[in-house]
Formats: structure tokens, sequence, C-alpha cells
């Protein structure tokens, strides 16, 4: 590799870490608890907790379950319905109308097995919630969304910049040595380099499976206006329904439709996930991969009867796996506490840069650009 060919991939790895670094360190810093999010909200903020049931009891009737969560929310109606993968914990979303904000509405829970409805939980404006917002598009909607999948390209092209640099560098020096013998600032740069190798791989997949979850909202807009509008397009002259049928028979008809699986979440008439005439229940499989990706199932909302069900594109599908890998959420506490680790040395690695560029001498870009040690008393 010429100087000049050297030259230049250092300036790209040097500006695109540059223009990144405050934002993904925010990153980083909002990640750690978020790895996490479920212990936290399970000991820090309200929750219901299951009871013990001593004896079985029968499937309990999803229609009245609505029914008594509605009487409690006079006015609202139901958005939707989830459940939880861990726990016998359902969540009715209730909102005072179907196009209701993401953030305006409140959740429901009950259990599962009995029917039993918890006191109401507290809207969504704690810790994480915060944590999660400025971690996902800084309170700024699809602007801030995409703001952010631009700064993840920036980090892959940093990290890919990174080991061209890298590697003629490490020339007339053994693997992994760090020259604690000279300047403070020398031996942070080679620690910020053995640091950035060891764990390239975690950070080139995080950093792309982060820009792809930055593209969410568009890639379920074209869901939406492709494989949804084509399931329910027979019902697009239908008129509009007067009421509801039942809950309880659409998913009846969802578990027969995909008897392998088990509902994930149901998206009532009027809402974004669904159309104006069905409930859409979401299937989800009973593994830790097969968990994470849905199958739409389609019922009619007036007779209960399926009307289509189909496997999600691929592109939705790449979504939906990349979510829980962003976070480590496969593996139970053990990864997630391999992703923390991993997560406070990507820290490390952004600030300790950082420090390099604010205490930049020409002795270490002579020194990079030379392939080896710099000139003692230089660095």
């Amino acid at each position: 590799m010429t100087s000049r060919t050297l030259r230049i991939w250092y300036l790209v790895h040097k500006w695109t870490s540059l223009v990144s670094t405050l934002f993904l360190l925010l990153l980083c810093l909002t990640g750690l608890p978020l790895i996490f999010h479920e212990e936290i909200e399970h000991y820090v903020e309200p929750h219901a907790e299951p009871r013990e049931i001593v004896s079985g009891s029968s499937r309990i009737d999803y229609d009245k379950v609505i029914s008594a969560a509605l009487a409690a929310r006079p006015g609202e109606v139901v958005r939707f319905v989830g459940f939880d993968r861990e726990e016998p914990i359902g969540v009715i979303t209730t909102a005072p109308t179907l196009v209701a904000p993401p953030l305006d509405g409140h959740a429901q829970s009950f259990d599962t097995r009995t029917g039993e409805l918890s006191p109401p939980e507290p809207p969504e404006q704690g810790f994480m919630t915060v944590m999660l917002r400025l971690h996902t598009d800084l309170f700024l909607g699809l602007p801030g969304f995409l703001f952010l999948g631009l700064m993840g390209l920036l980090l892959l092209a940093s990290l890919v910049s990174g080991v061209v640099v890298y590697a003629p560098f490490m020339r007339k020096l053994d693997f992994a040595t760090v020259r604690t013998g000279r300047s403070t600032r020398l031996k942070w740069l080679d620690l910020h380099n053995l640091l950035g190798i060891l764990v390239l791989t975690w950070l080139l997949a995080v950093g792309a499976t982060g820009v792809i979850n930055t593209l969410a909202l568009p890639i379920l807009g074209l869901w939406q206006n492709g494989q949804l509008a084509d399931m329910t397009a027979p019902y697009r002259d239908a008129p509009p329904l007067q009421s509801l049928g039942s809950l309880h028979k659409a998913l009846e008809s969802a578990r027969r439709a995909a008897p392998d699986m088990e509902p994930g979440f149901v998206a009532f008439p009027g809402t974004q996930f669904s159309s104006q005439h069905h409930y859409a229940v979401f299937m989800r499989g009973t593994t830790p991969l097969t968990a994470r990706l849905l199958k739409p199932a389609l019922v009619d909302a007036r007779t209960g009867e399926l009307t289509d069900i189909r496997e999600m594109p691929w592109y939705v599908k790449t979504l939906l796996v990349s979510q829980p890998l962003h976070f480590g959420d496969y593996g139970g506490l053990p990864l997630k506490i391999i992703w923390a680790v991993l997560d406070i040395v990507a820290i490390v690695i952004l600030a300790s840069g950082l420090y390099l560029w604010l205490g930049r001498r020409q002795g270490a870009t002579a020194a990079l650009m030379d392939g080896g040690p710099a000139p003692e008393g230089k660095a």
C-alpha cells in the first residue's frame, strides 16, 4: 500500500470517527441499561406479578377481559393486545382513538390463565423510556432514526478504515503490543488499536444491526403498502364495521391456522398494523430464534374467520432478527452480560479515540503514516 493510499484511509478513519464519536458514545451509554431492560423494569418499575395457580383452569374468554378493561377506561378503545413470551401475562393497550400516537395510551395487564386484571400501569415515562428514546431517535421521530442510522454507517466506515490503517502500523510490532514505557498518549494509542481489533466483529454486528433498526419505520411502511395492502385488498370497498366481533374467536382461528405457533400480539381494526376490517393476529414461534419472527394472520373482525396468513417478507424478517441481536437478547442473562462487557469496551475505545484526537501531536501522526513506532519523545 502506498503512503498516499494509506493517508486517504487514515483520513477516512479520522473524520468518520470524529463526526460520529459523541453520538456513538451516547448510544453506548444509553444502550448499556437497555441490554438489561427486562431485569431493570422487573425490579424498579411497577409491573404485574402473576400469582401462582394451584390447579389448572380452562382457557379464558378474551372478550370478557376486553370488556372489563374498557369498563376501567370509559371512552377509550383497544388498539393492541400483547402477550409476554416468558410469563403468563397479557397487556391491553387502550387510547382515546385508534390512531393515537405511540405514547398516547394506557397499558392494562391481565393474567392469561385466569383473565384477572391487574392494577392499571402508569404511562411509560420512566428512566427506561427516556433511555430508549435517546437510543433510537433522540426524541425526534423519523429524522432522529435516520440521523442515528447515518452515524451507524459512519461507525462501519470507521471500523473498516481502522483495520486498513492498523495492519501496516503493526508490521514492526508484535500483535497486542502496548508500549507502556513511553508516553501516556502512545500507550492509549496502542490500547485503542488493540481493543478495536479485539471487539471488531462485535462492533460490526452491533453497528450493522443498529443501522437496520433505524430503518424500522420505512421498513414497516413498505410492508404496510405491500404485503398488508395485498392481504386486505378484497376488503377495500367493504362498508365500515358497525361493531367488532369476537376477539376470542379470532384468536382461535389464528391458532388453528398456525398450530405450532402462539399469538405474539393482536392489532385491532383501524390501527397501523391492520385494516379497517381485520384483527391482525401476529403469531410467533416457540424457540429463542423463531419467537422473534412474526407471521401475520388476518381475521375478519365481524365473523372471526381467517382470511389470510403469510410469511413476512425478507426485509421485515431481517428487521425482526436484528432487533434482539443488537441488544444481545437471544441467550438470556449470560449473553447480556457479555454484551454489556463489550459495550463498556466500546465506550473505552470511543473515549480513547477522542482523547487521542484532542491531544494529538505531529509525531504520533508521523508514526502512523510510517507504519512503525514513533521516535522517542515525539509520541
